[in-house]
């Protein structure tokens, strides 16, 4: 009786604290204004919200997470329509350049559809994170966005600004917000980021980079000589996409040869993994570009939206030239994908990141003009960034960051790397200024970290966008600690968004861990990579 009097009081307290964190609990998972505008009163959009949420057979949000579902549903339905509308505009493609923009913006909006699902999906069964969540929103929007920049290469914004009519973006952006409570909330707890890793990753994949016999281990061998059976990339991937593999990798090797092939890897082709015979001896190249008719999506060599894609030692190659304008080597939108000792050779527009999680190791970047671009959430890591030499009067841009939501979580960080000037850079590289980066979208995100910066860099550092002061007090750019001699910050740009990095816990957040979530999906692959600063 003494012993249990002597813990009452203790065990009175854990009650209380007990109940204490139930009834916050609770209080947080039921939380209710009462009516629809109070919870639209608190997104991004809150006429579009309210709009959309009285109409039709919509409920008043029960609580946050409720909330949460009825908007997603609701930017599905507005995406379905969009989609709709997309198909009727078929009709006014009278030309080849018409016809070009509506072939983006359909897959696109396809695209977004998928992302939304995806997102609905996973948060009702339990099966996704909020972080990836806030991944997939970020690319349903990223999509849209390079749908209407799409239309600008052309001058056909007309043409698609039907689509804009039915407030897909603005739903979009208020899911983003939203979701972003619970991001933020996961976050503190430190618990998104201990996922377990995603079924595309296996063992296997760890012993197969590690391996010196990696065509011994391939699905399909693809080889330009006399007699083989596959002799291009695009005959190995059609006979991929007609097998029942379920979430099986599929290897191709890829043997040493220049393969002039323009190639897409869509959504039905999943954990694809292409092994060259290394950079300087497996190449795909083509030449597409905006002067020749494309869009700047549409040019791209590679493009690859299926999830989990791994590239190792292959060389990504676009020959257009810098008089043609944007021409992309590579377009990557897949998630959790890997390029790992790759090169990516262009001028203007080199590599679209165009969205999702991605990272590059070990990897070579060549370009003039924002070789590096798009929206995704990606880290390079010991790669080498190489700018060229441009045409006479143009400056290198290295990177133009795409975030065009605040609570996207997107970015391009550049960690443990070389900025260095290309070989033909070198003899005029006193006449060409080359800059870190600028702000293509209003939130424009950036950062060098650990990285040797050479004296080919403009000591301000950024570029203004088209010589205005659009978004530099909304970017976020950043350097911390770098190196080399373009390295000093004491010139840099006084804009309000940029800043030097000096404390570790703010780098920390562009790092692989924090980013890109990469210590939960990474670490299978057997590709080494620092996690953290």
């Amino acid at each position: 009786m003494a012993k249990f009097m002597f813990f009452l009081p203790f065990l009175l307290y854990v009650l209380v604290v007990f109940l204490s964190v139930s009834l916050a609990f609770s209080q947080e998972e039921e939380e209710t204004g009462g009516n629809i505008d109070y919870w639209c009163a608190t997104t991004p959009h809150p006429e579009q919200c309210r709009y959309f949420l009285s109409r039709g057979v919509h409920h008043i949000p029960r609580h946050r997470k409720d909330f949460r579902m009825l908007v997603l549903q609701v930017a599905l339905e507005r995406a379905q329509d969009a989609h709709t509308c997309s198909t009727n505009l078929r009709k006014k493609c009278t030309n080849k350049r018409k016809k070009a923009v509506w072939l983006d913006c359909n897959k696109l909006i396809n695209g977004t559809i998928l992302q939304l699902t995806q997102t609905l999906n996973g948060l009702k069964h339990n099966s996704s994170s909020d972080f990836d969540a806030q991944t997939w929103l970020s690319a349903a929007l990223t999509n849209l966005e390079t749908c209407f920049s799409g239309s600008r290469d052309f001058n056909l914004s007309s043409l698609v600004s039907p689509l804009k009519s039915h407030n897909l973006t603005e739903m979009i952006s208020n899911s983003l917000a939203i979701n972003q409570f619970f991001v933020k909330q996961k976050l503190a707890e430190r618990q998104d980021l201990d996922n377990d890793y995603p079924s595309w990753v296996t063992p296997a994949d760890r012993k197969l980079l590690q391996s010196n016999s990696i065509h011994m281990k391939a699905d399909i061998i693809v080889s330009q000589a006399k007699g083989s059976r596959f002799r291009t990339i695009q005959s190995a991937l059609n006979f991929a996409a007609g097998l029942k593999r379920g979430t099986k990798r599929y290897i191709i090797y890829i043997r040493a040869g220049v393969y002039r092939e323009n190639l897409q890897i869509g959504n039905n082709l999943n954990n694809i993994m292409f092994l060259g015979d290394g950079a300087r001896y497996t190449i795909i190249t083509g030449s597409r570009s905006v002067v020749g008719g494309f869009t700047t999506y549409s040019s791209a060599t590679v493009g690859v939206d299926g999830i989990g894609f791994i590239g190792r030692g292959v060389t990504f190659r676009n020959t257009a030239g810098p008089a043609k304008l944007q021409a992309v080597a590579l377009r990557s939108s897949s998630d959790l994908s890997v390029y790992y000792a790759c090169s990516f050779e262009g001028y203007q527009d080199t590599l679209f990141v165009l969205a999702q999680r991605q990272f590059y190791k070990l990897c070579y970047i060549y370009g003039t003009i924002d070789f590096i671009f798009g929206n995704a959430a990606v880290v390079f890591q010991n790669c080498m960034i190489m700018a060229r030499r441009p045409l006479k009067g143009q400056a290198n841009v290295i990177t133009a960051q795409g975030r065009g939501d605040p609570f996207q979580n997107t970015g391009i960080s550049i960690h443990n790397s070389r900025v260095m000037p290309a070989p033909d850079l070198k003899p005029v590289v006193g006449s060409v200024q080359t800059f870190l980066g600028r702000p293509w979208q209003e939130y424009s995100r950036t950062v060098y970290m650990k990285s040797f910066l050479d004296s080919h860099i403009n000591p301000k550092g950024w570029s203004p966008w088209d010589n205005s002061n659009f978004a530099q007090k909304t970017l976020v750019y950043g350097e911390y600690a770098c190196f080399g001699p373009g390295s000093s910050t004491t010139n840099r740009v006084k804009w309000p968004g940029y800043q030097v990095i000096r404390s570790a816990s703010v780098a920390s957040q562009y790092t692989v861990e924090r980013l890109i979530a990469g210590r939960s999906w990474l670490p299978t692959t057997g590709i080494p990579f620092t996690p953290g600063l």
